[in-house]
């Protein structure tokens, strides 16, 4: 199958998929659940991928599976949260529908489209991987896995560690600083980008896997100034307040470091 038409395909599939996320959230006064679908979609495009390129088996379908796994557990992370919280909507969903008021339906549906599209860019490194003939795998590739096994697994901790510091009652309106938000504000988000450092170490092997430098260095604007940091940062000042400006204060934003005193 020729480049163009797997791309072609992975478009239309993607924006069929995201048009019928658009269509429950519609339903359920949810629009959060756009969150889950792009989460998950990566998984399926990777294996995709490794079911429609030419490239050497073996990598193929190690890309797949390691798309897929990180895809799986992110997805299932965002849906008990989405859910938890249903049918209060997540505050940048309630933003877009006072900043998009006029026309709210329409701007929402070319959103959902421009996510479809951004798994499809974001995903140009498993691309690149599964269309590499080259058999064996180089050590590019072992340390790309590396550094995403390393990652998932702190991201994982991350996420654990604020999950058991939010059901304990006790800490109800205080900030979180065990374990990796001791040494981080946004831990989880580092390892996240982490992750996409991983894929494109791994791409690096490949013919053009360079290219697929925009997919981590995206991640970081995202994380960093658009949906990931900022938002959180302000969410946490208005519920926390100045427990919250004092953890600026001494922790920083997104590596893990040592603390201020």
């Amino acid at each position: 199958m020729s480049l163009l038409l797997i791309i072609a395909l992975a478009v239309a599939a993607l924006g069929l998929i995201f048009a019928a996320t658009y269509a429950l959230a519609r339903r359920m006064e949810n629009y959060g659940i756009v969150d889950i679908t792009w989460s998950y979609a990566f998984g399926a495009l990777a294996l995709f991928y490794a079911a429609t390129a030419s490239g050497w088996a073996p990598r193929r379908w190690t890309i797949a599976a390691i798309v897929i796994i990180w895809s799986g557990r992110l997805g299932t992370h965002l849906y008990r949260r989405v859910m938890s919280h249903h049918p209060v909507e997540d505050t940048r969903y309630t933003e877009m529908r006072t900043r998009w008021a006029e026309g709210f339906a329409a701007k929402m549906f070319i959103f959902y489209q421009q996510q479809a599209l951004s798994v499809v860019i974001l995903g140009l490194p498993f691309l690149l991987i599964a269309r590499n003939p080259a058999e064996g795998f180089q050590p590019l590739e072992y340390a790309g896995v590396a550094l995403w096994l390393l990652a998932l697994l702190g991201e994982s901790l991350a996420d654990a560690q604020l999950a058991a510091f939010k059901r304990n009652s006790a800490n109800k309106g205080k900030v979180c600083e065990v374990g990796l938000w001791h040494y981080s504000r946004h831990p989880n988000y580092f390892f996240e980008w982490c992750i996409w450092l991983g894929y494109f170490a791994f791409a690096c092997a490949s013919p053009w896997g360079w290219t697929s430098f925009i997919c981590p260095a995206g991640i970081l604007y995202l994380l960093l100034c658009v949906t990931g940091v900022p938002m959180a940062e302000e969410q946490s000042l208005r519920s926390r307040g100045d427990a919250y400006r004092a953890y600026q204060k001494r922790v920083p934003v997104f590596v893990p470091w040592f603390r201020k005193n």
